[in-house]
């Protein structure tokens, strides 16, 4: 599983607003057709890389929404031959503390040992894109603790 915990100075309400809004999780994560609807399909449109057999599509589903406090969708890529395969789940939990938010994301049903590659590349992109990219987007840069398990 990967695993972070970030810190935001902003309220719950705007980091809950990156993490549901189609433009403005394309600016910090990939292009994508979100609408936050419980069972909603969504795509997110990376580069394809055709070495790992990667067409650029992550397909999602949302199986879980608790407005302004947590978000849990499907993650899936590949059509199981290649080496980009992915069938996993991305939880958002999102905590009020000091006056800002904690955000913790849990990336789970990845084979750390089966996919060591993707897995740690998959591991740096969430920290680059959330920390680094979101918090560029919110002219901060967050607090953070990594676990990787």
């Amino acid at each position: 599983m990967i695993k972070y915990n970030w810190f935001f100075e902003q309220p719950l309400e705007t980091v809950w607003k990156y993490l549901t809004t189609s433009e403005l999780m394309a600016q910090w994560l990939m292009k994508n057709d979100f609408e936050l609807e419980l069972g909603r399909k969504f795509m997110f449109k990376a580069n394809p890389h055709p070495d790992l057999d990667f067409d650029g599509n992550v397909y999602c589903e949302i199986l879980e929404i608790d407005p302004v406090k947590k978000l849990v969708y499907s993650w899936k890529s590949g059509d199981g031959g290649g080496k980009m395969n992915v069938d996993s789940i991305v939880t958002w939990i999102l905590i009020p503390k000091n006056g800002g938010t904690e955000l913790i994301l849990e990336h789970s049903g990845l084979e750390e040992l089966k996919n060591a590659m993707l897995f740690q590349a998959m591991n740096k992109g969430w920290d680059e894109n959330v920390r680094v990219k979101m918090g560029n987007l919110f002219n901060i840069n967050p607090h953070h603790e990594t676990t990787g398990n």
